[in-house]
């Protein structure tokens, strides 16, 4: 098992120097073909007291369409030195973004994007990573600003379906790092079993050629904070794990390990549904 192609999302008009230095890499490590991917949604002429003139919407799809061919510029120069073959996909999608790519996604093995701005103003051009996800039927890895090259791994583990559907989605990744550890938050009194878990994780990755290491410890109630300061103990590059275990309802109410996830700080996340 391999990546054999990879898609990368781009923010239009934005810097996408980050996501396209991790995917580089990983092109050059599994000697991938990439796909380059945006989308933008036409504007919106909403009826009401509002006008919006036809000049003013053309005006903006000639925006669209020089921010699309930049962000293909973007693209190819920054994969300019990998092998695998290259192409673009760039349109005005009268659906959201997520599905454009998610649609797009049967051609990959692979989805990259960077994380979204705190509050985009601009609904045309706003990714829901939440969906895409979702949606996909692929691994989505979520690239940070500044994130580092993807050595070290973390695998946060529940024991539920999405949990494992991730696992086997990284397995790559995890057979080309220095450092693979398999962390699981339990319960009082629910640490043997959580260690006899992650001892059967650790034997079938072996079986796969993964060496890893194992920690089982309690929870103090906040997983998505205590994962997040596990693997920065362990400087950990990359935190795999299963996305919305629970309803997406709940984790918008109560927050959640998926929401921290799909906004990571200083590390990339790989998650699957």
């Amino acid at each position: 098992m391999t990546y054999s192609t990879l898609m990368v999302q781009l923010e239009l008009g934005q810097s996408n120097t980050d996501v396209l230095r991790i995917t580089a890499d990983l092109a050059r490590r599994f000697d991938a073909a990439v796909i380059g991917i945006a989308a933008c949604q036409p504007m919106q002429m909403v009826v009401g007291d509002g006008y919006i003139c036809g000049d003013l919407i053309a005006e903006n799809d000639q925006l669209v369409v020089a921010e699309l061919d930049a962000a293909e510029q973007q693209f190819r120069t920054a994969m300019a030195g990998c092998s695998g073959a290259l192409s673009w996909q760039g349109n005005l999608s009268c659906s959201s973004i997520a599905d454009y790519i998610a649609r797009a996604a049967r051609a990959a093995d692979l989805i990259v994007a960077g994380t979204a701005p705190d509050a985009p103003a601009d609904v045309q051009r706003r990714l829901s990573l939440d969906d895409l996800v979702m949606q996909s039927g692929r691994p989505l890895l979520v690239v940070p600003p500044g994130a580092t090259l993807l050595q070290r791994v973390l695998v946060g583990w529940t024991d539920t379906r999405e949990t494992r559907r991730a696992i086997v989605d990284a397995l790559p990744l995890l057979k080309m790092a220095s450092q693979v550890e398999v962390v699981e938050l339990g319960k009082a009194g629910d640490q043997d079993t959580a260690r006899a878990r992650l001892d059967d994780v650790c034997g079938w990755l072996h079986r796969h050629g993964v060496e890893s290491t194992t920690v089982a410890t309690l929870s103090n109630g906040d997983d998505a904070r205590q994962l997040q300061d596990i693997a920065a103990g362990q400087h950990s590059d990359v935190i795999v794990a299963g996305a919305f275990g629970h309803s997406r309802l709940l984790e918008w109410v109560l927050g959640g390990m998926t929401r921290s996830l799909l906004a990571p700080v200083g590390r990339c996340s790989l998650l699957s549904h």
